[in-house]
């Protein structure tokens, strides 16, 4: 994929922008942990749901459980060439979970499906923006624009931080520009030499007032096995 790369900067304190894909595959890799299985929970008030995220070969799967009954709901980002398809496992057999169904609600929480595969990291294309300052952290602007028409979101605007690759915001707007969803990573661990997520502050926007309407955390705990070097 080849993309365009920039040079930013003030006067002789110019930057190289790097290619897209080396800052989203940095992001990737740290949001998902890929030598590591994540456990957590979503939460909503005082409701706590379980979840797990996990990488496995070329496919990240995520499950939650349904508070209702206790039942595991599993779930396959299935990740080919231009191919990011998500997959529902129901009594062990693969379904193609409906394109209609991405930007529904996960169990009344402001994380929807296409939030918690986090498929859009996936988009094919993009431009790496800039450089941006983010609560005094140094960050990559990246802008995705979503070409398949499937989801909620027309583009994202994701912020990973430079020096450790790991996700600081992602913003998803409307076919007008306007926000809809904004996740904010309040707190990140690191796990051997890879910086992850440790908690996620999930807003839901309604988009004409362009105010706060929704609020949910994705929160995960250390690994029991952490890679080698252990955490620090």
């Amino acid at each position: 994929m080849m993309v365009m790369v920039m040079v930013v900067g003030r006067g002789e304190a110019a930057e190289r922008v790097p290619e897209l894909e080396e800052v989203l595959e940095a992001a990737r890799y740290a949001a998902t942990l890929r030598h590591q299985d994540l456990q957590g929970q979503i939460r909503k008030g005082t409701r706590k749901i379980p979840v797990g995220l996990y990488l496995r070969g070329e496919n990240l799967q995520f499950t939650y459980h349904r508070p209702a009954d206790g039942a595991a709901m599993h779930f396959h980002l299935r990740l080919k060439e231009d191919h990011y398809d998500l997959i529902e496992i129901v009594n062990g057999e693969e379904r193609l979970f409906p394109a209609s169904r991405l930007g529904e609600s996960i169990e009344g929480t402001d994380l929807t499906y296409e939030d918690l595969s986090m498929r859009f990291l996936y988009w094919p294309g993009g431009l790496v923006e800039g450089s941006e300052k983010l609560k005094g952290q140094e960050a990559w602007r990246i802008r995705l624009v979503n070409r398949s028409g499937k989801g909620r979101y027309a583009q994202v605007r994701v912020w990973v931080h430079k020096k450790s690759g790991a996700l600081m915001q992602v913003v998803g707007f409307d076919e007008q520009g306007r926000p809809l969803k904004r996740f904010q990573v309040t707190d990140i661990m690191r796990v051997g030499d890879v910086y992850t997520l440790r908690r996620m502050r999930v807003d839901t926007i309604e988009p004409e007032a362009n105010k706060v309407v929704g609020l949910t955390y994705l929160e995960f705990d250390k690994p029991k096995q952490a890679s080698p070097g252990g955490l620090r």
